[in-house]
């Protein structure tokens, strides 16, 4: 996957975004869903976000948000509650925004099933929902904001299967696969998209494991009874995302295992890319956060001034319903991919990521 790909399509989709009122598209494009336009420029614009365990919320999506909208509305004000891995907590902060008069929320969920509900308290106070990274199974959303994540499946179980091979891992052996949260629509197309890879690869899934909550620890203690089961059986480790590949290296570690086998990742978290500089984790994927926060506040922005939005595609609801979607590119990275993708685009500086205890691993690939 070229970073370059990857940024023509942020490109497109936010210059479409940006066109400002657009003809809503056939397919059930949305625009205010009536809600009032009286006070636009000084809009409360509610941000909920899942939990605090994946650190991409707090240290990327809120600020990139916050931000933008500022930037494109200094009136506005930003309502911001982070549910911290409660669905029953979402909801209260989502009921206390409507009742302080949101001109529209962007929610993610922590439980995209639970999350129906918010849609439609919004929906009777005709306060548009932007569902934003995960996907809320409501034919009411206005809009759905995330990556192709079938595809971020893809790329992780393409990485692995690549890595084993040639590696030279004969087939047959095994993997372990730690999964995402089973509250996650996203993790169930992450699981799907691997599978798609890994089942006709010769190699054996030997146990997976939906995470609860997409908690380290949890995917930590799972790792390590499984080493304990199959021990020199597991040649190679899917984990959904940076998090959960943390836990499970940890029990390796533990255990002892070594040479390490090569293990998965995702949202390049910081931690991540130290990781796979160490040699620890083998991969991680790219999602340009930025970019999609951004766009995420562009919409919300429009959405508050009224504003007709045409999406680029749609995307289809565990319920059947087609949602108006932009659809970021995710891309792989191993080692050699960390100067071309998040420090090219200032994810993270050289000295964030170079610390003493990675400087000399940055200087023998190339990041500078």
């Amino acid at each position: 996957m070229k970073i370059a790909t990857t940024r023509a399509v942020i490109a497109t989709a936010a210059l479409l975004l940006a066109a400002g009122s657009l003809t809503a598209c056939s397919n059930g494009s949305s625009n205010s869903s009536g809600a009032s336009t009286a006070n636009a420029s000084s809009a409360k614009i509610g941000l909920l976000l899942p939990d605090s365990v994946t650190a991409r919320y707090e240290s990327a999506d809120k600020p990139y948000f916050e931000a933008k909208v500022k930037s494109l509305c200094p009136d506005c004000t930003v309502l911001y509650s982070n549910a911290d891995g409660d669905a029953a907590k979402q909801q209260q902060q989502a009921e206390s925004m409507l009742t302080q008069g949101v001109s529209v929320l962007v929610l993610d969920p922590f439980d995209g099933e639970a999350a129906a509900s918010i849609v439609s308290e919004a929906k009777a106070k005709n306060v548009p929902v932007i569902s934003y990274d995960r996907l809320i199974n409501s034919p009411d959303i206005s809009f759905y904001i995330s990556f192709d994540n079938e595809k971020v499946g893809e790329l992780q179980g393409q990485a692995l299967v690549d890595k084993l091979k040639k590696d030279g891992v004969p087939a047959g052996s095994g993997i372990l696969m730690v999964n995402g949260s089973p509250t996650d629509n996203n993790a169930t197309l992450f699981k799907k998209g691997a599978h798609s890879i890994i089942d006709p690869s010769g190699y054996k899934v030997l146990a997976e494991f939906d995470t609860p909550g997409w908690d380290p620890a949890k995917a930590q203690d799972w790792v390590a009874g499984q080493i304990t089961q199959f021990g020199s059986q597991i040649t190679g480790l899917y984990a959904a995302n940076d998090g959960t590949a943390g836990g499970a290296i940890a029990s390796l570690k533990a255990a002892n295992v070594s040479p390490l086998p090569p293990v998965t990742g995702q949202d390049a978290e910081l931690a991540g890319i130290q990781r796979i500089l160490a040699g620890d984790q083998y991969m991680t994927v790219y999602k340009a956060l930025k970019p999609e926060a951004e766009q995420a506040a562009t919409l919300a922005v429009s959405l508050a001034k009224g504003e007709t939005v045409k999406a680029t595609s749609t995307t289809k609801t565990a319920g059947g319903a087609e949602i108006p979607s932009f659809l970021l590119v995710p891309a792989a990275v191993t080692v050699d991919k960390i100067q071309s993708t998040v420090v090219a685009d200032g994810f993270y500086t050289v000295a964030q990521i170079c610390t003493a205890d990675y400087a000399a691993a940055c200087a023998a690939n190339g990041i500078k």
